[in-house]
């Protein structure tokens, strides 16, 4: 019997390898790494030097330091969200 062009399989697998090859590697090797959605170390490192401005800020009392910390703090909130390297996908309400 012949497979049909529409093999759900396949195009999740086609789908996993464009948008993370990382992970799609590992699971050929049968060690599977996390998930893109799941690596926030750089988000985490962000947000501790967003931490360490804004503590700063308030303590020297330089406004200029609370707003730079704030500003950090959303650029790695930013970081956390899983769906940012899909600027077409919209979440569900």
């Amino acid at each position: 019997m012949a497979r049909s062009g529409n093999d759900p399989l396949a195009d999740l697998a086609h789908r996993t390898r464009s948008e993370d090859p990382r992970f799609a590697r590992a699971m050929d090797r049968g060690e599977p790494c996390r998930p893109r959605e799941y690596r926030h170390r750089s988000a985490w490192l962000l947000l501790a030097a967003a931490s360490v401005l804004f503590g700063v800020g308030v303590v020297i009392s330089d406004g200029l330091l609370i707003a730079s910390g704030l500003v950090v703090a959303g650029a790695a909130g930013h970081l956390f969200d899983p769906q940012r390297d899909r600027p077409g996908l919209r979440r569900p309400s």
